[in-house]
């Protein structure tokens, strides 16, 4: 059995807390350039993963690293996995929107992921996890519930049941992503595992932006110069930065730890949206976001064993 690293790296620490707080700016983002540009939620990921892909491969051409790209097999089977997960992670998730609503599927599919990590590191470990991490997880499914649940979006009946198994799907595939990408791969760093794995994702989410309502024309190319000013902010700042950020705190930290700050994105966006917008959470959304906090930081003041 590996030995279990008492908690992350300072580095790996402000790597995953700055993904968690740039992924919630994402949200705001990407409604905006959906209502803006007319876009459909595919359209709007395809957009994303396909920007975040560009933008990552300028810096790695800024770089000069673009000409030692490694040609391995094990490389190669990285990028695919890395790319497939995201375009799963994507379509499962917009798809549980639609048969539900965003406060559900939010809440199923974020709050899922700690909670798959965790299990998949019991079975891999061969061991029940440890007190702070059940009493973590435990505290961010509370704390995710009492910050995005709505009473009034539990209605659907058939469409729930399936909005939720797309919901848990997409959690399952985020995991899966956190857990596969963790080790490293030989002249495969963060930037370039985020540059291909988004291009990937981009490129299989195609077939489903053909079956979206929004013309593919207007899908591919929005125009105007304030959607334009969101596009880009959405590919090079929650997309290309944060992923860079997170795949780069993994390399330093449990996975559980990195899918305990991923929370910070629906918190992120619960926060921004209170401000900016003027949404009120309440007492009970602000008791919500207090557990989510204390969930995050428990994974980081985790005791040495």
């Amino acid at each position: 059995m590996s030995t279990i690293s008492a908690a992350p790296s300072r580095a790996a620490s402000a790597s995953l807390i700055t993904a968690g707080v740039l992924w919630g700016t994402g949200g705001l983002a990407g409604a905006v350039l959906s209502e803006r540009a007319g876009l459909s939620s595919v359209a709007v990921a395809v957009c994303r993963l396909s920007l975040g892909g560009v933008f990552a491969l300028l810096l790695l051409g800024c770089a000069g690293r673009l000409r030692a790209l490694p040609r391995t097999g094990a490389a190669l089977r990285r990028l695919l996995a890395a790319g497939a997960l995201l375009a799963l992670y994507q379509a499962c998730y917009f798809a549980a929107v639609t048969l539900t609503s965003v406060s559900v599927a939010t809440m199923t599919t974020i709050g899922s992921v700690p909670v798959f990590v965790a299990l998949a590191g019991s079975v891999l470990e061969r061991r029940l996890p440890d007190l702070v991490t059940t009493t973590s997880v435990m505290c961010a499914v509370l704390g995710l519930v009492l910050l995005t649940w709505s009473p009034g979006d539990a209605s659907g009946g058939g469409s729930l049941v399936l909005g939720l198994a797309c919901a848990l799907t997409s959690g399952a595939g985020f995991a899966a992503l956190t857990l596969v990408t963790r080790d490293t791969v030989e002249g495969l760093d963060p930037l370039r595992t985020t540059a291909f794995g988004c291009l990937v994702g981009a490129v299989l989410l195609l077939p489903l932006l053909a079956l979206s309502p929004v013309p593919l024309g207007d899908a591919l190319w929005p125009v105007g110069a304030d959607v334009l000013a969101v596009a880009v902010y959405l590919g090079a700042v929650p997309t290309a930065l944060a992923y860079g950020a997170y795949f780069r705190g993994l390399a330093g930290s449990r996975p559980v730890v990195a899918a305990l700050s991923a929370l910070l994105e629906p918190l992120t966006a619960a926060v921004l949206a209170a401000v900016l917008l003027g949404d009120d959470l309440g007492l009970t959304g602000w008791c919500g976001a207090a557990l989510l906090v204390g969930a995050v930081a428990g994974g980081y003041v985790r005791p040495a064993r």
